[in-house]
């Protein structure tokens, strides 16, 4: 732990970031799952401390996730208490440390990286577009929520169409004043100075933002900010209170089904979030150092137990968080560490402070994360690699964008595996033509997904021309390749094509016609 410590420097200003987005975050998604706000809050303090001890990731943070909010809500209305939900959060995280045990964690290396950087672009987007409402005051749907459908019943652009009727002037102030300021961190002049690397920008934002709201407590309502435009902690008015928001699990019901299917359902869904996160972070890490996977899901899974022990919500490694911790300069795990300690120390001893923090400047500090997710010179990257990358690229960005993040990264793992076998089946034949000469080359197993691209070759064949059906460098052949080059080897002669087909040697003398066609062999290799 002591090297962690050499970049306390970097990490302890990245920790209060990612602390101050993660307070509404965890609300939010405690409220929309139908569990106590301080649910939320619980699974903050773990996912920072338990996990981050454990993990080796360097820039991951863990909490409670959006991706789980729609199991949470509907585990928690099916099982017959809440204590046997806390039950059922346990048992996944006994399920997702087996999981680690037996390697399970080697799944996340098979997930495309035009996936991954399209699920980042996605992100930012959804981050732009969900918290832009709350960023000019209106504050109907819960912090966190990534789905296209919202719970109040809206999607993601008839919110925003909404929130121009119901302007905050307040809130909107802040809002575009928090975006100038972190425009402002980010010039050249600024970083240049050593002064302003004291504070930083989101931290400067969150208090410009606490100014002004009090600025204007005892302004007109319609020049004010009310309650729901201000973070909403639970307060304890005594310790004993306090420990009162603790729930525990009820292992009574330890046979129910219901709460096995439960658990195994949040297990596998956090597992597969988590994957996509700690590989979506690595790639993200300007110091490209990768995740210890297994570990990973030993960490989750040990979080997942100590949350559902003490009535916290089920956890994950979450983009949203993490990217605001690598945006705000951490270098390691030890400001996901802190911010968890900060989250505990504050809701118990200075929630009231808490509360005064405007939910328009944690937005600005979440719109412009969104913004570095999804910069245009991305697109530009991806378009310039090709169709193979660039569509599961922006095919997986809209399917997130207009569903969940979990369904749309299937639709792009999918899209990616299509194109994958694509490029591969259309690279297993390789072809040369020279004036009337053709060479037809299969250099790999040939399918009968080969099938298509080989007779249209084949069909393409000019009148009177000479073709070399080059099989020595194919392991398999599909009886359906082999028909259709039967197939055309009988009506070859009705265009005055002469065929000949190469089962031994390639480089036989015998079967080279044409001295410029050995060498445009040659010189393919």
């Amino acid at each position: 732990m002591k090297k962690y410590f050499q970049n306390i420097g970097a990490d302890a200003p990245a920790s209060i970031v990612v602390f101050l987005i993660a307070i509404p975050l965890c609300l939010g998604i405690a409220v929309a799952s139908g569990l106590n706000e301080f649910s939320g809050i619980i699974g903050g303090v773990v996912g920072g401390i338990v996990i981050g001890l454990l993990s080796g990731s360097h820039l991951s943070v863990s909490g409670p996730a959006a991706g789980l909010t729609a199991i949470v809500a509907a585990a928690v209305l099916k099982l017959p208490v809440v204590e046997a939900f806390f039950l059922a959060v346990v048992l996944a995280g006994v399920f997702q440390i087996i999981m680690g045990i037996f390697k399970l964690g080697v799944i996340g290396d098979y997930i495309p990286n035009s996936v991954i950087k399209g699920m980042l672009a996605a992100i930012g987007i959804i981050l732009i577009l969900k918290q832009f409402p709350f960023l000019i005051g209106y504050e109907k749907n819960y912090e966190g929520d990534e789905a296209f459908i919202q719970v109040s019943g809206e999607n993601t652009f008839s919110s925003i169409l909404n929130s121009l009727n119901h302007l905050t002037p307040v809130a909107m102030l802040i809002g575009i004043l928090g975006l100038l300021i972190l425009i402002f961190y980010e010039t050249k002049w600024v970083k240049g100075k050593k002064i302003f690397q004291l504070i930083s920008g989101p931290l400067v934002v969150v208090i410009m933002g606490i100014f002004i709201s009090q600025a204007f407590t005892n302004a007109p309502q319609a020049f004010s900010l009310e309650a729901s435009h201000l973070v909403n902690i639970p307060v304890a008015s005594s310790a004993k209170e306090f420990f009162s928001f603790f729930k525990f699990p009820d292992w009574s019901f330890i046979s129910n089904t219901d709460v096995w299917i439960t658990a195994f359902t949040l297990a596998l869904v956090a597992t597969l979030e988590t994957l996509l996160g700690v590989e979506a972070v690595d790639k993200l890490d300007p110091l490209k150092r990768v995740t210890p996977s297994n570990r990973e899901l030993i960490a989750q899974g040990s979080g997942n137990i100590v949350s559902g022990m003490l009535g916290g919500l089920p956890l994950t490694s979450v983009i949203v968080r993490s990217s605001a911790n690598l945006n705000a300069g951490a270098k390691t795990k030890l400001s996901a560490i802190l911010h968890g300690l900060l989250i505990l120390v504050c809701v118990a001893f200075v929630p009231n402070i808490l509360n005064l923090i405007p939910k328009a400047a944690l937005a600005a500090i979440l719109v412009f994360t969104g913004y570095k997710l999804s910069k245009v010179s991305l697109f530009k990257e991806y378009y310039q690699k090709g169709w193979e990358q660039f569509m599961p690229f922006v095919i997986t960005l809209l399917a997130i964008v207009f569903t969940d993040l979990l369904k749309g990264v299937l639709v792009g793992i999918a899209v990616g595996i299509f194109f994958i076998i694509r490029s591969n089946f259309r690279s297993a034949i390789f072809v040369m033509k020279e004036k009337n000469m053709v060479m037809i080359r299969m250099r790999k197993d040939i399918s009968f997904f080969s099938k298509p691209i080989l007779k249209a070759q084949l069909e393409s064949v000019d009148n009177n021309s000479t073709v070399i059906i080059d099989m020595t460098r194919a392991e398999f052949i599909d009886k359906d390749v082999m028909d259709t080059i039967n197939e055309f080897m009988q009506h070859a002669h009705l265009k005055n094509i002469k065929v000949e087909l190469n089962k031994t040697t390639y480089n036989d003398s015998k079967k080279i016609t044409s001295p410029s066609l050995k060498n445009m062999d040659d010189s393919a290799h």
